[in-house]
């Protein structure tokens, strides 16, 4: 996966040469090794695990240079990275635990590339994290922090720390209040919708540009979704893809519209799991490869947060297979 990420000459943004994209990420660079050296060294330590430029891997691991993300496309093809999220907690879950459910959608031959790791570095919390390759897309630690979240399409982007690698530092959080410092950094390059929850049943909602960010939390019935556009009065104007954002409007809408229709003590896994394995709505909340088509579901997750717990699946939630993972 790896090599494949630094071949990223046919992902070249058009007029732009390899010297040209190698030396735009090295600014990246230079700002991420100023700000948080260990990133970048975690990096130039897989590039030397696989033989490869750590520059050029450096670059591949950042999306604000790219059209299509190259360690996604040289793998699968260019395709789109969307996501649809879920969070309930009491009154309306059985057990009165925090729950959290995630959808990943990427390009349509990516499957395979999808990797469960646990992360385990010396005075950092255990963490377990579903992504391609080094690459986080969302993980748990077991300090009790989750973090999901949902791409989005600002239009600050700027040289800075990339968001990408700033999830890797999210991860490293032993609290709330300490990661959702670390997605307000001001030297941030872009920001991802990020969902961080935590097992004291604590949910912040940081719906991010490189400029400016604004946080939310669950309604009054302890719920909260999002999907792939911006959705708070205040962000609006940094929505980069309106096109794409009314599609994104869809997937959002039917996802509040079923936690709305919950009753009371009734959510839990096998309720989060049906809500993901949903197919009401075009595009669905779980979406299949369609002729045409640039993304669908690649992995499903859900998370009892309280717990401590993950269960999910390569695939489409509707019919894959569950693993499950736990904090000791």
């Amino acid at each position: 996966v790896l090599r494949r990420a630094v071949a990223f000459d046919a992902q070249l943004p058009p007029g732009r040469s390899r010297v040209d994209q190698l030396a735009l990420a090295a600014r990246y660079r230079d700002v991420t090794l100023a700000a948080t050296l260990w990133l970048v060294e975690e990096i130039d330590g897989a590039a030397e695990g696989a033989g490869v430029d750590p520059l050029a891997l450096f670059a591949a691991s950042i999306e604000e240079i790219w059209d299509v993300r190259p360690s996604m496309a040289a793998v699968a093809g260019a395709g789109e990275g969307r996501c649809s999220d879920l969070v309930a907690g009491p009154p309306l879950t059985a057990d009165g635990h925090l729950w959290v459910a995630h959808n990943n959608d990427f390009s349509t031959d990516s499957r395979e590339t999808i990797v469960a790791v646990e992360w385990r570095v010396p005075g950092e919390p255990v963490v377990f994290s579903l992504g391609v390759g080094p690459w986080l897309s969302v993980g748990w630690n077991d300090a009790g922090l989750s973090l999901t979240g949902n791409e989005l399409s600002p239009n600050d982007e700027r040289v800075g720390v990339p968001r990408l690698l700033m999830v890797r530092e999210q991860l490293s959080a032993r609290s709330l209040d300490n990661a959702v410092a670390m997605t307000l950094r001001p030297d941030r390059a872009s920001s991802y919708n990020t969902i961080l929850a935590h097992r004291d049943g604590r949910v912040v909602n940081v719906e991010g540009s490189a400029t400016d960010a604004e946080l939310t939390a669950p309604g009054r019935r302890g719920t909260l979704a999002h999907t792939n556009h911006y959705t708070c009065p205040r962000m609006l104007p940094y929505e980069g893809d309106p096109e794409y954002a009314e599609r994104s409007g869809v997937r959002y809408g039917r996802a509040l519209q079923l936690l709305d229709d919950a009753a009371p003590g009734s959510i839990g896994g096998e309720w989060l799991r049906t809500a993901l394995s949903d197919h009401a709505t075009e595009p669905s909340i779980c979406r299949h490869e369609t002729p045409g088509a640039r993304a669908k579901t690649v992995f499903w997750c859900v998370a009892d947060v309280t717990a401590g717990e993950v269960r999910y699946g390569r695939g489409n939630p509707c019919d894959s297979v569950e693993q499950r993972y736990a904090f000791a």
